[in-house]
């Protein structure tokens, strides 16, 4: 049982870690311990931890927990653990053969650099040109998107926060807008600050949040919100560094 407890604990584990839902991952669980004859199967996850305990029909309790550092989406690869957990209920695979399944399950889908800098670029001009920004407006608001990557890029690698990432996106993307105001490239900074920032807002931890919550898991939920809201905090702080810096020039 402790075998199959570590390896069906690699399967939840991927689960929420290539964006599946506390309440869906929770229920997996407990439907493949039903299926080797668990007495009964207690979950408990949150978006960071997972805490597992079965207990057999012979009175005999197993534990573990997990700690969940790194979250993502990838519903490809998502899909096929899910598979993969009907599979294990079916068939009643054994540890060794789950662990065997979970590696031929292939890693998440990389996009070339290049791409992820187009994309940034892209959605920033297009959002200052929608919103009624110029030529101008638009050409700067594309610069500041392959700068808002880079500096996700370079955070990854350095510090791994994903707030202090936002922050940072956020202060050098207004530094720039502020920057092209002053020496009248632009008539103004906010159409091109609108569209950087739709590159950061936290959309999908706001959404992920709210149906956490719609579906139940209040602890899942709260945390997601909190950390939805820290991040939005960390993005309008960072705007509001540049206008203090520049001594509130106007808008």
């Amino acid at each position: 049982m402790n075998k199959l407890l570590d390896s069906v604990m690699d399967l939840g584990e991927q689960m929420l870690i290539n964006g599946g839902e506390v309440h869906r991952v929770e229920d997996s669980l407990k439907r493949i311990f039903s299926a080797y004859n668990a007495e009964r199967t207690d979950v408990f996850i949150i978006t960071s931890s997972m805490v597992v305990t079965v207990h057999d029909k012979d009175g005999n309790s197993y534990t573990q927990t997990r700690r969940i550092t790194d979250t993502g989406t990838d519903f490809e690869k998502l899909h096929r653990l899910n598979e993969l957990s009907r599979k294990i209920c079916s068939e009643r695979l054994s540890a060794e053969e789950i662990k065997t399944e979970l590696d031929k399950i292939p890693c998440c889908l990389k996009y070339p650099l290049w791409l992820e800098f187009l994309c940034y670029a892209l959605i920033s001009g297009i959002f200052t040109l929608s919103v009624g920004g110029g030529i101008a407006e638009t050409v700067v608001s594309f610069l500041s998107g392959v700068l808002i990557r880079l500096v996700i890029l370079a955070c990854d690698k350095s510090i791994n926060s994903k707030i202090f990432a936002k922050f940072i996106s956020a202060f050098l993307a207004s530094a720039v807008a502020y920057i092209a105001f002053g020496i009248d490239l632009v008539p103004a900074v906010d159409r091109i600050i609108i569209g950087n920032i739709m590159t950061l807002v936290p959309g999908i931890g706001i959404t992920n949040a709210l149906r956490d919550l719609l579906v139940g898991d209040s602890m899942a939920g709260l945390l997601r919100t909190i950390e939805a809201v820290i991040t939005a905090l960390a993005i309008t702080a960072g705007y509001f560094a540049v206008v203090f810096l520049t001594g509130g020039a106007q808008l």
